[in-house]
């Protein structure tokens, strides 16, 4: 390789970082960044050289990932961080005024702060994230946060609590995905077993990978991440590869805006998508699958380290598992580090073999060529914990719930301006009124204006359109989509123009730069959004209306990824659908 060291040599903690890794190649870039910016709150040159040397990675290139990621510094900062997340839920919930006091604060309580992106727990914003290097590193989300709760944790992370998973249907029977969540112990394989867990890998191992697979097709079961292409399809694909190894990714980098339904699966219910992974791995002839889990959630990393320990040490992972000679499979977590691309498909394999997280041009596709060169099946964690529901009461039974071409239940998050916010299992088919009456609807006294229906990447729903049924093909037929499930209220008081601007913002941060629509049209959606709403409210743009709808048809139409190809939808939706940007009189 070429090597072009600068003059700089790792201090003793640095080196001790990243060698406590051990052996390993370029694919162990991002656990090596990890290790020295979890040690030492930032990484140096000589560090970014040590791991360089190591992992036989060219300099240049190694710089390029670390100073990728949002979550990492380059430049020398403060043991304690405070991230505080001032993206949608947030902006609605009183982030600004959290980061005005924090201004005021923080330089006087020894820590440094700074905004963030959405930290997923946009069912109690505001949110901040508490970072304390050292060894161990100490990680904690505060939500909801007060001034008082960010300087308390930055001066002793032992002296926060938590605060519990958020699931408002927490108990109610007839839950499918939820039923586990709040009621059954997390970190005990025992009570996950006495609530039937482990039943659906026992089913499996009888029925084959070919009846497993069978079973999900005839499931129905289509992704939960927002693409909503069929499981038992991309399954099916995949096994029939003339390729021995292949493997299974499960997206957990769930980063979009409003979407925290991954996270609440994972802190509540591990086990359950330790079996699943289990399960596809047996279905797709897989030895190896990763866990891509968002760098900001450290109680689910925690949680899920948990489980696959256990399970291991119990036979459900490793060798001849549950006694099916033959049948080995183990699990990796790979921890992102701040990066919304991360969640498209072949960025995760760029950013797990140690390259930046750019997306790969298609085809060839995943279940050709994925990760490592090999046939690779990834499937979001809401998609995967359905499996065990197909292989326990049969993919005829769980088609019966939902409609005829939206299957099984689906998991919505619930944020901004809504009285009873957090993670909702219903039934493919319920109107969205319906679930914003489970949810309480708009805090008392208020309105609801808006419903921003998919995330950032998704589209606005007017208080009138409310009758429209929760399902891939109506919310096509209607001009929208569901994404990965967020549903996010805005009431009458909400400044939609700032709004706006912070989805704008939002994409122009995070295009990963890869391809000329992305790099250059995000920049210019953002700059006309704001010479329009011009810090007066929102009013007519003119020219730079037209520009808007140029550029915005221009990302969607020539785009590598689903980034650029959506970075316009909510604010097209929000002129076409609510009039925002009409002159006021």
């Amino acid at each position: 390789m070429d090597l072009r060291f600068l003059n700089a040599e790792p201090t003793d903690a640095e080196r001790a970082a990243v060698d406590a890794l051990g052996a390993g190649g370029r694919d162990q870039l991002l656990p090596a960044l990890h290790a020295v910016n979890d040690r030492i709150g930032w990484i140096s040159q000589g560090a970014l050289n040590h791991i360089c040397r190591r992992l036989n990675v060219p300099p240049a290139e190694a710089y390029g990932v670390a100073s990728f990621y949002a979550l990492f510094s380059l430049k020398e900062r403060p043991p304690r961080v405070v991230h505080v997340c001032t993206d949608l839920a947030c902006r609605v919930n009183g982030a600004e005024a959290l980061c005005d006091a924090l201004s005021e604060t923080a330089g006087a309580a020894g820590f440094t702060w700074h905004r963030s992106p959405c930290l997923g727990v946009c069912e109690r914003a505001p949110a901040a994230l508490a970072f304390e290097a050292g060894d161990p590193a100490e990680e904690r989300l505060l939500a909801p946060a007060s001034t008082s709760d960010v300087v308390r944790a930055a001066a002793g992370m032992s002296e926060v609590d938590e605060s519990p998973v958020s699931v408002p249907q927490q108990g109610e029977p007839g839950l499918r995905l939820l039923r586990r969540v709040g009621v059954v112990d997390p970190e005990s394989l025992d009570a996950y077993r006495a609530s039937g867990g482990y039943a659906a890998l026992r089913n499996a191992l009888l029925l084959g990978p070919a009846g497993v697979i069978r079973e999900v097709t005839d499931s129905g079961l289509m992704g939960r991440g927002g693409a909503a292409f069929p499981t038992g399809r991309k399954w099916d694909a995949t096994a029939r590869q003339p390729v021995r190894t292949r493997y299974l990714v499960c997206n957990a980098d769930e980063s979009e805006p409003g979407t925290f339904k991954d996270r609440v699966l994972i802190e509540g219910d591990p086990f359950a998508l330790v079996e699943a992974m289990t399960i596809a791995a047996f279905a797709i002839g897989a030895q190896k699958g990763y866990v891509y889990l968002r760098g900001e959630y450290p109680r689910a990393l925690k949680v899920l380290r948990n489980a696959i320990d256990v399970a291991r040490e119990r036979g459900f992972l490793g060798e001849d598992i549950m006694g099916r000679r033959g049948f080995s499979f183990d699990i990796e977590i790979r921890r992102g580090a701040g990066a919304y691309i991360c969640g498209e498909e072949t960025a995760i394999f760029n950013s797990i073999e140690g390259f930046r997280g750019e997306p790969r041009t298609k085809p060839p596709f995943p279940v050709e060529k994925g990760l490592f060169g090999k046939p690779t099946v990834v499937n979001n964690v809401e998609t995967l914990v359905n499996v065990p529901l197909i292989l326990t009461e049969g993919g005829e039974v769980y088609r019966r719930i939902g409609t005829e071409r939206s299957s099984g239940p689906k998991l919505f998050c619930l944020s901004g301006n809504v009285r009873r916010p957090g993670v909702y299992e219903v039934p493919f088919g319920t109107t969205l009124g319906e679930l914003l009456d489970l949810a309480g609807g708009v805090p008392d006294g208020r309105e609801l204006r808006a419903i921003l229906l998919g995330g950032a990447a998704g589209g606005f729903m007017r208080p009138d359109e409310t009758s429209l049924p929760l399902t891939m093909e109506d919310a096509r037929a209607a001009g929208t989509t569901l994404g990965s499930g967020v549903v996010l209220m805005l009431d009458d008081q909400a400044d939609l123009g700032g709004f706006l601007l912070r989805i704008a913002a939002f994409f122009r941060d995070e295009s990963c730069g890869q391809c000329v629509p992305c790099r250059i049209g995000t920049v210019r959606q953002e700059e006309a959004l704001h010479r329009i709403v011009g810090g007066r409210g929102l009013s007519t743009g003119g020219d730079d209306l037209v520009l808007l709808r140029e550029v915005g048809q221009v990302m969607r139409d020539s785009s590598i990824c689903g980034l650029g190809q959506t970075a316009w939808n909510a604010i097209e939706s929000a002129i076409d659908r609510l009039g925002a940007l009409e002159e006021r009189s």
